[in-house]
């Protein structure tokens, strides 16, 4: 009998993602995993409970590889917070497309509800944590509770804008996915351009101006 395999977590991840390819869809077990790979099914439990928190690790493995190629660059460290999200984009989408066939299966089915995808969990609060560590400027609103709805929902606008960046790589049929490419940095910097708005922030220093003359004439 063939000795079974001793193997870490990169290692299943690599042979779950080879199944699914191979297959175009994921075991119907563990056992019927472990088998195919001559895997002790015990070695599985002890990295994963589940294919579901599996496929969560897979692709919070392309977030990480994306953070680990990004800090390895000196230049990325002196970049402002467009610069970095802009690079953020175009590394991680580099590594989806190297992976591509997986991450198509993985996705296909649920192209048109990615935003609450249990598979998608992980990667979302990594994601959104790496969006906060950004500090990207914001209006200047000397209020703590307004500061940090504004930095709620940035952070939940900055995860709509990566699905829907996802969503458009999915469908996108162009020679080395160029469209994706202006999509990033066409998507992203409209964003900051509409946070950096000095119309905007005219508007609520009016705002809050006449607020503050209205309690002074109402004593």
């Amino acid at each position: 009998m063939a000795k079974k395999k001793t193997l870490n977590h990169e290692n299943i991840m690599s042979l779950y993602m080879d199944y699914v390819l191979e297959h175009e869809k994921k075991p119907h077990t563990v056992y019927q995993f472990a088998r195919a790979n001559k895997l002790d099914e015990q070695e599985f439990y002890k990295h994963f409970t589940s294919f579901e928190v599996l496929e969560k690790e897979i692709f919070q493995a392309f977030f990480d590889n994306t953070l680990t190629v990004l800090h390895k660059s000196a230049d990325y460290e002196t970049f402002d917070a467009r610069n970095k999200l802009l690079s953020f984009y175009f590394t991680f989408f580099e590594n989806l497309t190297a992976n591509r066939s997986f991450v198509l299966l993985a996705l296909k089915t649920h192209q048109n509800s990615l935003k609450g995808l249990k598979k998608l969990s992980k990667l979302r609060l990594s994601f959104t944590k790496y969006i906060q560590d950004l500090d990207i400027d914001m209006l200047d609103i000397n209020q703590k509770q307004i500061q940090q709805i504004q930095q709620k929902g940035l952070q939940e606008s900055a995860w709509i804008q990566l699905l829907l960046t996802l969503k458009f790589w999915m469908e996108d049929q162009s020679a080395s996915f160029e469209k994706t490419d202006v999509f990033i940095e066409k998507s992203v910097n409209t964003s900051f351009d509409i946070l950096q708005m000095t119309p905007l922030k005219s508007v609520l220093d009016f705002g809050k101006f006449l607020f503050k003359e209205k309690v002074n004439m109402n004593p």
